[in-house]
């Protein structure tokens, strides 16, 4: 495909996305279906499934000369990305998606570093280092919430939210939950 074609096709997805959800109103009642939603999360991270998973991909670390420009190219079928979604921490995200009908459209568990330890759906970035959903709940030990915005590896208009995983007090990793706008608008309509 030719340069000046791709920039009118992204030029047009951009367009799309930014305007497809411009009726989405943050009310009173969102936000607390919002922070409703904060604390479940919040008790999954308590669960010995994750926090064992974190603590034992901290005593290993990144996957060596992993970074998000090799993650970008990495099959969703490399055993890399099926064995995050497989393992007992991936398998629980699972079943915690499921289990929503819909309301939750991600979930990603990330270490100390950052880098990924389970997740729902291969994500974009393997790393996330630098952006306020780990880097906020990493320095302040609270929650975070994100804008809403259509996500690449979603596919789907949502809202993230983040909670720190922690172990006797101190940050060990975060998990990232993707909020469905569809849903959560029903939702907080109830």
């Amino acid at each position: 495909m030719k340069p000046r074609v791709q920039l009118v096709i992204l030029s047009v997805m951009a367009l799309i996305a930014t305007t497809a959800y411009a009726g989405f109103e943050m009310t009173p009642a969102v936000q607390a279906e919002l922070d409703k939603q904060k604390t479940v999360i919040a008790t999954w991270v308590a669960n010995p499934v994750i926090v064992n998973a974190v603590l034992e991909q901290n005593r290993k670390g990144p996957i060596a000369g992993m970074d998000n420009a090799k993650w970008k190219v990495t099959r969703r079928s490399d055993a890399i990305v099926t064995g995050m979604q497989t393992n007992s921490a991936g398998q629980f995200l699972k079943g915690k998606i499921e289990e929503s009908k819909g309301l939750f459209s991600e979930a990603f568990l990330s270490a100390a570093r950052g880098e990924k330890v389970a997740f729902f759906e291969k994500t974009t970035a393997y790393i996330h280092v630098g952006a306020a959903k780990f880097d906020v709940p990493f320095n302040t030990g609270k929650a975070w919430q994100g804008k809403p915005e259509f996500d690449e590896s979603a596919q789907t208009y949502q809202i993230q939210i983040s909670v720190p995983v922690l172990h006797e007090a101190k940050f060990i990793g975060g998990l990232v939950v993707g909020v469905s706008l569809t849903q959560l608008e029903k939702v907080a309509k109830k």
